[in-house]
């Protein structure tokens, strides 16, 4: 794109001059020029602010892992696997 307006001559800008002034009239173009002045400077902002968030945030230290309170073990409970007298195990034949 950049090369395609570097080719432009003087007389295809003077044409093209010609014809933004017959399409918005002399009264419009300085306002259409202010409105492309304003969203310019809106956009430099904009790519200022971002440059300057993703700098804050490669030069940041990472913040160190918080303290949290010692895990307790969990309290084991055993069970009884003995088989009460007259019972039959599962399984078993008798």
């Amino acid at each position: 794109m950049l090369n395609a307006v570097a080719m432009l001559g003087s007389q295809d800008l003077m044409i093209i001059a010609v014809i933004v002034l017959v399409l918005f009239g002399g009264k419009k173009i300085p306002e259409l020029l202010r409105g492309v002045g304003k969203g310019v400077g809106e956009l430099q902002k904009g790519l200022d602010e971002g440059k300057r968030q993703l700098n804050s945030s490669i030069h940041e230290d990472p913040t160190p892992p918080t303290a949290s309170a010692p895990v307790t073990p969990a309290v084991t409970t055993t069970t009884d696997h003995t088989i009460p007298a007259g019972t039959s195990q599962p399984g078993s034949v008798g």
